[in-house]
């Protein structure tokens, strides 16, 4: 397999961006960061939105033109969309496919809709990916420090024979070029991002974590313990293999931790983990996740719904609550619950 080429702020042409309408179809984590660092930058940009959005009045007051996505789509000449998965296919048929020009380049920022053919664009326009990797509140963050956050960059359909460079150009209106864009296709960027995700990010390590829990409270240990050691401790590990990988992390810690990582680590993820991993890569794969996910949420999202509540039950919630009071760093923790 070659080499995966990165590109940086030489390889980025940002005037291919002059003259070109863009329009940012939704205005939530990653809408705002796209919108308002492609306007410093310079870009003419609009934001669509569905009729009677709450978004509305934040977009305008931060200074951008807001339009229903019907009449952003058929502005524009590059339309990037920035809704949940699950409602990007029929938002496209309702808004944006009636509205599409010969020419125009459809942009996206996760693979799904494109890799499993929920949204099928016609030939004559370029669809691309422009997907950072970080929250929308970094990338913006980030952008106004004189920075950037590395993105992904992919090319699916190249009806101008401009498609990447155009998209590389989106790429550094968002500050992107200034740190590393990466070139991937629509496919890999799909499947690893869902099985990171589920295997590893969220699935994986939230489950290790209130199992951890779970094993130290039915010794009869304190729950607050329990927390502490199990959940609370995740960050400070996290953001040191973050800063400077395994090998940071285990200079960090005292070796009796890195002996007990090293004794402990393999027999809790063993080959049958690695197995079910396995599988839930071909469930990505194959589109039977993507499919159980999209039919769930055609029947009003019963299953999610009722798995949320069951994760929101768990011991370990009630405990954390009560523990993150203790952050003096921390007064607004709740916010990100609550909103």
């Amino acid at each position: 397999m070659a080499e995966a080429r990165l590109f940086h702020e030489e390889d980025c042409n940002l005037s291919l961006l002059q003259g070109k309408k863009i329009a940012i179809i939704g205005y939530g984590s990653q809408g705002h960061a796209h919108a308002l660092n492609l306007k410093d930058s310079g870009c003419d940009v609009v934001v669509g939105l569905y009729e009677g959005s709450k978004s509305k009045a934040k977009a305008e007051a931060q200074g951008l033109t807001v339009m229903t996505n019907a009449e952003a789509a058929k502005w524009a000449d590059i339309i990037m969309i920035l809704i949940n998965d699950e409602k990007q296919a029929d938002m496209y048929k309702k808004d944006i496919a009636p509205n599409l020009k010969s020419g125009d380049m459809l942009m996206f920022a996760h693979g799904f809709n494109i890799n499993y053919k929920l949204i099928v664009p016609p030939a004559d326009v370029d669809v691309t990916m422009i997907a950072p990797k970080a929250p929308g509140h970094t990338v913006r963050s980030e952008y106004q420090a004189g920075k950037g956050t590395p993105c992904l960059v992919a090319v699916e359909q190249d009806a101008t024979g401009h498609a990447l460079d155009l998209a590389l150009a989106y790429g550094a209106g968002l500050g992107a070029a200034r740190a590393g864009i990466l070139e991937t296709t629509f496919k890999t960027e799909t499947e690893t991002d869902l099985f990171g995700e589920q295997a590893v990010l969220c699935g994986g390590v939230c489950k290790l974590m209130q199992t951890g829990f779970e094993v130290l409270c039915e010794a009869g240990y304190d729950p607050r313990n329990a927390y502490f050691e199990c959940i609370h401790e995740m960050k400070l590990i996290v953001d040191l293999i973050y800063q400077s990988g395994f090998a940071g992390m285990r200079y960090s810690i005292s070796n009796t931790a890195e002996f007990g990582d090293y004794v402990s680590g393999p027999r809790i993820i063993t080959e049958d983990t690695k197995k079910a991993m396995k599988a839930v890569l071909s469930d990505i794969q194959d589109g039977s996740f993507a499919s159980a996910f999209i039919q769930d949420m055609k029947a009003g999202g019963i299953q999610f719904q009722a798995m949320k509540k069951k994760a929101a039950a768990h011991p370990s919630e009630e405990i954390g609550a009560e523990i993150r009071k203790l952050y003096s760093w921390n007064d607004e923790s709740e916010k990100l619950i609550n909103n």
